[in-house]
């Protein structure tokens, strides 16, 4: 009897000691996909989430996110009143829920850029905020690799030679959000 019972106890520590190695490998295992994530890809994982704050440098835009591109976020911050922001002007976010997405081959290649030449095909009226959060309002000319080109002008006139009040070159680097009026 004594025999047995000092082999079930030997069993047990040995199933006590396997137990614990498998929860070191997991927690291991866990911490190392953990460092893989991204912001891109946490933003992706709750898109269509409502409460998320995006922090920016002097202001908090908070609302819906509806969309994530790989350097960008489009947060609804009123209905149908999208602004998109450039992710490395992110200083804080919350309301974001667990998880991660992988983001998909061609959303990896929607990149700001492509987002500011839909806005500026459709010719819309829209106000840029830079790093420092200053406004200028206008309609985007031209986006180039690395910047876009405002034509400023009130944002109740259209687009006319007559309408300018000057021209904005921003580099995406300065460019904090853009949101269309």
């Amino acid at each position: 009897m004594r025999w047995d019972r000092l082999f079930e106890d030997l069993e047990a520590q040995l199933a006590l000691e396997d137990l614990r190695e498998l929860d070191s490998e997991v927690a291991d295992r866990t911490r190392r996909e953990r460092a893989l994530l991204d912001v891109h890809t946490r933003l992706l994982a709750n898109v269509g989430v409502t409460g998320v704050a995006l922090g920016l440098p002097g202001r908090v835009l908070g609302g819906r996110l509806v969309d994530v591109g790989p350097d960008w976020a489009l947060l609804e911050t009123a209905p149908q009143r999208p602004v998109l922001v450039a992710l490395h002007a992110l200083r804080a976010v919350s309301g974001l829920g667990r998880g991660a997405r992988t983001p998909s081959v061609v959303a990896k290649r929607f990149g700001l850029g492509a987002a500011l030449r839909a806005l500026s095909r459709d010719r819309a009226v829209v106000e840029i905020c830079d790093l420092d959060g200053r406004p200028a309002t206008g309609t985007i000319d031209v986006v180039g690799g690395d910047h876009l080109e405002l034509a400023e002008h009130a944002p109740d006139e259209l687009r006319r030679a007559s309408n300018l009040t000057g021209r904005l070159l921003v580099p995406f680097w300065s460019l904090g959000s853009v949101r269309r009026l």
